[in-house]
């Protein structure tokens, strides 16, 4: 995990990047910057978490990760 700026500094942009257009394609749309979190609320229902953890499994297998 990344538990400092310098850390968060090294990210791979392009990697992100590709990250990000893959979860978009799927509905998931995340903060357009590495340096940004992503939220889990009570807005969110269980179908919500199941569709966005499927979207990750999808875009982290096609990115071959």
């Amino acid at each position: 995990p990344v538990t400092n700026f310098k850390e968060a500094n090294q990210s791979d942009l392009e990697l992100f990047g590709q990250l990000y257009r893959e979860l978009a394609e799927q509905g998931i749309f995340l903060p357009p910057s590495q340096f940004e979190g992503m939220f889990l609320s009570t807005a969110h229902t269980k179908e919500d978490i199941e569709k966005t953890l499927h979207a990750f499994d999808v875009a982290l297998e096609r990115l071959g990760k």
